[in-house]
């Protein structure tokens, strides 16, 4: 490839990483109070609402994430005749299946705090809602924080499944130059994209978690 259609593949590879970037600001918007919410209801004793859960997780966990694509983008169609357009189809996708492992984190780190420092907050006259702000939240956060970076590392990789059901992003546009051109450049270029974006979400949740530590 000349130097020229590189710079243009990088100009395009920018504006596409609009589509990447939003693809893992509406998943992170929606999965994270979604797996919340999800954890609750794993945790609930009302076996009516343990049971579908758990059968959700294992579904959303257990399945590859590129068959959801395919089936949430295909499924509306055979049911409603009409397709989900295919941007937002990904994002009820990865949507959905975030939530499922963010569900499993956010259980992990309220189970992880002692049973006891909630009674000793409760000996001394804490009410619910100051136990779970000043004692329980701070450390569930802090157990959360490292599988919590993980899997939004993840996440900026994923986003490459979306070119599965046609979303331009930005390895899509590689794939495509790479056939274009018989040159694996555009290849090189994308990983340099994912690493620069995965740089900054590690470097975001290094911070919070020096932050925490100041406060302890």
């Amino acid at each position: 490839m000349s130097l020229e259609a590189i710079w243009k593949l990088i100009v395009q590879m920018l504006l596409d990483s609009r589509v990447t970037l939003g693809l893992f600001a509406l998943t992170a918007l929606f999965a994270l109070p979604l797996g919340l919410l999800v954890a609750c209801g794993r945790m609930s004793r009302l076996k009516l609402i343990q049971w579908p859960v758990r059968a959700y997780l294992l579904v959303m966990r257990g399945t590859p994430l590129i068959l959801q694509l395919i089936f949430f983008y295909f499924m509306p169609s055979y049911i409603f005749g009409q397709s989900l357009p295919r941007f937002w189809a990904a994002v009820l996708a990865f949507t959905l299946n975030y939530a499922a492992y963010f569900a499993e984190i956010y259980r992990g780190g309220i189970e992880a705090v002692a049973v006891g420092q909630r009674e000793a907050a409760a000996v001394l006259g804490f009410s619910r809602s100051q136990t779970f702000g000043r004692i329980v939240l701070p450390q569930v956060v802090k157990h959360i924080l490292p599988p919590m970076g993980n899997e939004f590392m993840v996440l900026v990789k994923d986003t490459a499944l979306a070119q599965t059901i046609g979303v331009m992003e930005i390895f899509r546009l590689a794939n495509t130059t790479v056939s274009a051109n018989a040159s694996l450049v555009p290849i090189f270029i994308a990983g340099v994209f994912y690493l620069v974006m995965n740089a900054i979400v590690s470097k975001g949740f290094s911070i919070a978690e020096k932050r925490l530590d100041y406060y302890k």
